[in-house]
């Protein structure tokens, strides 16, 4: 079952959230959406799981247009929001029993489906408390909990492990990545090791506009722009390195050792060889090195006001 977005567009008076965007999520896939804080991932998300609607452009699942059948799509449909709406003053299991309800569960097959998501989401300690006694990390199993009660063939997951500690999120994409071996899961977030960790594909925005949609590894190797990793025996400054023709940018990452950013498609080692020799410098090391999908976020998303 799969999720398919085509020119969708959402005006809040003169200012486009989302601009014309298009892409789609296959059974399997683990699709990381990013973007930077107001590029419009949570109302393209609310827009795909029908609690908001449309500009223009639709969002279809399963060949069922969100926008005309709304409640039939939202039965296929497991969404886990940004904040995490919960009832704080219910117990944990009497909550998941209200929401199988309202997805028409019920007698033995409710108290079997909750049990079963009790277990998979590692509630069983946690099932007899009240939400308002849980940390922030089991309040995001509850909601990943609510989103599976009904066993959704495709996820929407807004910002799943935002506010969560180290520790929080690693058990969170672990089970991310259990639920998606037979469900077609999309995620929003702007942590780069979230996605390297757990995504198959990446799909960025920004300022709601589409900028980028590949797999991890292809957008990895997509970039013209290379750094290279140089070494000195000597002190230098680092202003003396911005000066070799083709570099864009210079990072001191230790004592003489420094980050070359390059302009696209240039090879900076027989210049930065040259520039060594020309200054009697003793050359340690001196390596080319790949972008890293945060460098490559940050080049994709250059243009975002700071907020």
């Amino acid at each position: 079952m799969s999720l398919q977005v085509s020119n969708l567009t959402k005006i809040y008076g003169q200012q486009k959230a989302v601009n014309n965007i298009s892409f789609a999520v296959h059974p399997g896939e683990i699709v990381g959406f990013l973007g930077p804080n107001g590029a419009g991932k949570s109302t393209t998300m609310k827009i795909s799981t029908g609690y908001l609607p449309p500009t223009s452009g639709q969002v279809v699942v399963n060949g069922l247009d969100v926008t005309t059948h709304p409640l039939k799509v939202r039965k296929m449909l497991g969404y886990l929001p940004e904040n995490n709406p919960l009832y704080l003053d219910m117990y944990v299991h009497e909550y998941l029993h209200f929401v199988g309800e309202v997805f028409g569960l019920s007698g033995r097959q409710l108290k079997n489906r909750v049990g079963e998501i009790i277990l998979l989401c590692g509630l069983e300690r946690e099932q007899n408390k009240r939400i308002e006694q849980l940390s922030k990390g089991f309040r995001q199993r509850v909601g990943l909990a609510q989103a599976l009660i009904h066993n959704p063939q495709v996820l929407v997951l807004d910002e799943p492990t935002t506010g969560l500690d180290p520790n929080q999120i690693l058990e969170i994409r672990k089970l991310i990545k259990e639920i998606s071996v037979s469900k077609t899961v999309i995620f929003s977030t702007h942590i780069m090791q979230e996605v390297q960790a757990i995504c198959s594909r990446v799909v960025v925005i920004n300022q709601g506009e589409l900028v980028a949609d590949a797999p991890v590894a292809e957008l990895l190797q997509s970039q013209p722009q290379v750094q290279v990793i140089v070494e000195f025996g000597t002190p230098i400054e680092s202003t003396r390195l911005a000066a070799i023709a083709g570099v864009q940018q210079v990072a001191e990452v230790a004592p003489g050792t420094f980050k070359l950013t390059a302009a696209p498609g240039v090879d900076l080692r027989p210049e930065v060889f040259r520039f060594a020799t020309e200054n009697n410098l003793s050359l340690v090391g001196l390596q080319q090195v790949q972008l890293s999908l945060e460098e490559i976020f940050r080049s994709l998303t250059a243009n975002t006001p700071q907020v």
